[in-house]
């Protein structure tokens, strides 16, 4: 009975241990996400513009001379997949990995990851991977998105690979964060509702000096601004998912400590009861 009471009192030191560390990393989460989720919400509202007036173009666009607006034969992919630096948040990682699965199943690929997460999951399956640059989310600037857009535009017009699609988790709300994918290049890849193409009139545009010149200017530009709000986004879906998961654990260990004090109080007790119980024969006996 003694040494049942020693293992249940060292159990319980272990999960206090636990849920301290577990407390800890969700007030760090706690304090760090409204920045994150501030910055969100500025980029967005430029992210969806920035993505919708490029679709307006491509939609709109006549002259197929740009390498970035006519369709590729080239069946090759490139995914720019941002997940994070670390776990313990959840299934922010595994969702979104198994989002990039479904999509990439049977086909030909290229991945440009971002986060180291990202980074050691797809060297664990062998994945050809563009660049380990960008192996660090929290170190992302705007700065490495316009690298990132520069490298990703360069490899496009070499032939490398032929279409373009980012993944990122969408910040939905605090309990809610989900998996993306939209295409990037080639514009003409761009995804419209059906009632937005019925509506849609096609308007003639005329390009200065010339289409293929504009496309060169904007496209990485416009691959950077998403590029940038898909990160901002991810950074946001982290934060919020490790602060769920790490709250869900700490009230775990509270309830575990909860019921391992007091099966502690019913072993002592009885330890108690036994030892009285024999005081009580011993003296009867004599």
């Amino acid at each position: 009975m003694a040494s049942n009471m020693k293992a249940v009192k060292t159990r319980i030191k272990s999960v206090q241990s636990t849920m301290q560390i577990t407390k800890a990393m969700e007030l760090v989460a706690s304090s760090k996400l409204r920045k994150a989720k501030e910055r969100a919400d500025i980029s967005r509202p430029y992210f969806r513009e920035l993505y919708s007036t490029l679709r307006d173009i491509a939609d709109a666009n006549t002259d197929f001379t740009s390498i970035y607006a006519k369709a590729s034969d080239n069946e090759k992919f490139c995914y720019v997949v941002i997940a994070g630096d670390r776990g313990l948040a959840g299934g922010y990682n595994s969702n979104l990995f198994k989002a990039v699965e479904a999509e990439c199943k049977g086909k030909d690929y290229v991945v440009v990851p971002i986060g180291k997460k990202a980074v050691e999951y797809f060297k664990r399956r062998k994945v050809e991977i563009l660049s380990e640059a960008f192996a660090e989310i929290a170190d992302i600037s705007i700065s490495d998105c316009f690298e990132i857009a520069s490298l990703l535009c360069k490899s496009y017009r070499q032939g490398e690979f032929g279409h373009i699609e980012l993944f990122y988790t969408e910040f939905v709300s605090m309990l809610s964060q989900a998996p993306r994918c939209f295409s990037l290049l080639p514009l003409q890849d761009m995804e419209r509702d059906e009632a937005e193409n019925t509506a849609a009139v096609r308007n003639l545009i005329l390009y200065e000096p010339s289409a293929p010149e504009v496309y060169e200017a904007i496209v990485p530009e416009y691959l950077a601004g998403l590029i940038y709000g898909g990160v901002c986004d991810s950074v946001a879906s982290e934060l919020a998912a490790r602060r769920t998961a790490m709250e869900a654990a700490t009230d775990n260990a509270e309830e575990m400590i909860e019921k391992l004090n007091l099966f502690y109080n019913r072993a002592r007790q009885a330890s108690i009861t036994q030892e009285i119980t024999e005081i009580v024969g011993g003296a009867e006996g004599l």
